[in-house]
């Protein structure tokens, strides 16, 4: 796995932490937006919500839950109806494909039951890093990383707490800033935060009570155009005078 790209100093990491303790604040329930009950159902849901949004997944995921209840499910399904079962989270030819295959990989190797350690996930068909993460955090209570999707790389970068486009360089970066126990939680408060307020087209940088921690909100309020004083009629002059 990648090195950070540079050791934090004291007031990097002091920074880092008091963006965390706010998030905390903003967010103290945040969660896995993903609805499961299994790990399976988790690390299905979890490679089903790539280019997807997270709402599409937990609309599709009831029915497909209920219709394939075990590794042996998806991988004696006939793939052609497991695309259309699937269709609507998009690039579903080879999401079926991945949970096809992976299903045949845990049933093969594992018993049908989904392992618990980064490199034999991370061997499965359609698994990452993130993938991983996600399921070990939220399903094992097993946390060794940080989960980076979307919104956590670009809300790492607005926060200047990395300067990397790599999702996995940006992992290094907040594992060096932030202790073990903040990682999960620092995953799912990013991510109600991207939605919230730090948007992708126009982050709300006024309503943000992070910009102060935030060199991308205080450029953007800097640059921003002043409002326009408003004009004086002339019955409030005359009023006046």
């Amino acid at each position: 796995m990648a090195e950070p790209t540079s050791k934090p100093s004291a007031a990097e990491r002091k920074r880092a932490l008091e963006i965390v303790a706010e998030l905390y604040r903003l967010y103290p329930d945040a969660k896995c937006s993903l609805d499961f009950t299994t790990p399976l159902e988790l690390l299905v849901a979890t490679i089903l919500s790539a280019q997807c949004t997270d709402v599409l997944v937990n609309s599709v995921t009831p029915a497909l839950f209920k219709k394939y209840r075990t590794s042996a499910d998806y991988a004696n399904a006939p793939l052609e109806e497991l695309e259309q079962d699937i269709r609507k989270t998009g690039f579903y030819r080879s999401k079926a494909k991945h949970l096809k295959d992976a299903g045949q990989m845990l049933v093969e190797r594992y018993g049908g039951d989904v392992p618990r350690t980064m490199s034999e996930l991370t061997a499965l068909p359609g698994v990452a890093r993130k993938t991983a993460n996600v399921v070990m955090g939220n399903a094992y209570g097993i946390v060794e990383g940080v989960v980076v999707d979307t919104h956590v790389g670009r809300l790492a970068r607005r926060l200047g707490l990395t300067t990397s486009e790599d999702p996995v360089r940006v992992e290094q970066d907040l594992m060096a800033l932030v202790p073990q126990k903040d990682w999960l939680p620092l995953s799912h408060m990013l991510i109600y935060h991207g939605r919230a307020v730090c948007q992708a087209r126009r982050p709300l940088c006024e309503e943000c009570t992070l910009v102060a921690l935030c060199p991308t909100g205080q450029a953007n309020l800097a640059a921003a155009p002043a409002p326009i004083p408003a004009k004086t009629s002339k019955k409030s002059r005359s009023a006046k005078d």
